[in-house]
């Protein structure tokens, strides 16, 4: 068996510059996913595109300075970096401009992404990287190609780059669906199902698209996690948030990571919440953390949680 360091997680979709007035910070959800799953003792790697451009070089040797793997981070010459304008004036809900024709939406599918995906261990998509249909079209190759990997659909609703035929493909290929309230609302009304109920909500998507987990993110007050078997609702860690960028994915990240443990959803409800927490505690998607991550993984195996509720 593999230990927890080896498994790889592959964030699959965009990378891009997150862009704050003056200052600049690394993001793109599948990302973030795969950089936060490496500070959390696995081997990330980000599969998406840059530009030939001096952004793209930035945010290439960023990456490589955190350790990242960027050999399946392509190259475009004809597209450039991709950017967002986010907007931080409200820090618990920042809003987005996601610029078009960026290179990340030109992602082609290699020889060495099949290899790659193949070992993976999990796969973090989204629904973003899959309005032009390249990536989408790269994004199903691959996500057809792996082998036994944990497939991770985070909704990650953005704009109006989202489709009702992407979505039902996408919740159709995973096995866990993450979304949060907001989404639940919108995938509500696109897939004709009734959002009164959120255990409900969560089972009638995994009995539709043969889904094992549905994760509904709270914000501040927590998150429900259901499983055909187990389902858990774990309140929210209050911090004093600096900026929810990111934090969404931390959380991924920490769920994919608990999974792989083989912890029970309510040991991985618990620590996903922590770990989401603390990056919105810091600045930017891709803050420093893995000795805090550690602690907290540390601490995690040190008690037994109760199970969720049968």
């Amino acid at each position: 068996m593999c230990s927890v360091a080896e498994k790889l997680v592959v964030g699959l979709g965009e990378v891009l510059w997150d862009c704050f007035g003056n200052s600049k910070r690394p993001g793109g959800a599948p990302a973030n996913v795969a950089f936060h799953a490496q500070q959390l003792g696995h081997r990330g790697i980000i599969c998406s595109a840059i530009g030939d451009d001096e952004l793209g070089r930035e945010l290439e040797k960023y990456l490589m300075a955190r350790g990242l793997e960027t050999r399946l981070i392509q190259k475009d010459l004809e597209h450039p970096t991709g950017r967002v304008t986010v907007d931080i004036s409200n820090p618990e809900m920042p809003s987005y401009i996601i610029h078009e024709h960026a290179a990340w939406d030109h992602i082609v599918f290699t020889h060495d992404l099949g290899a790659t995906i193949r070992r993976a261990a999990a796969v973090c998509f989204g629904t973003l990287a899959q309005r032009n249909e390249k990536s989408r079209s790269t994004i199903h190759h691959a996500l057809a190609t792996t082998n036994n990997a944990l497939i991770v659909y985070d909704v990650n609703l953005r704009q109006s780059w989202y489709e009702a035929e992407w979505i039902e493909q996408s919740m159709h290929a995973a096995h866990v669906v993450k979304l949060n309230i907001d989404e639940v609302a919108t995938i509500g009304k696109i897939l004709n199902i009734s959002t009164g109920d959120h255990l409900s909500f969560a089972g009638e998507l995994r009995d539709r698209y043969d889904v094992e987990t549905v994760c509904i993110t709270r914000a501040d007050e927590g998150c429900l996690i259901s499983g055909k078997n187990e389902h858990a609702d774990v309140p929210g860690e209050k911090v004093l948030v600096s900026d929810a960028v990111g934090a969404g994915d931390a959380f991924t990240a920490a769920l994919i990571s608990a999974i792989l443990r083989g912890w029970s959803l309510q040991q991985a409800a618990t620590f996903a919440n922590k770990v989401g927490a603390l990056v919105a505690a810091n600045a930017g998607a891709m803050p420093f953390l893995q000795r805090e991550y550690m602690t907290i993984a540390s601490q995690m195996n040190d008690r037994t949680l109760p199970q969720g509720k049968q």
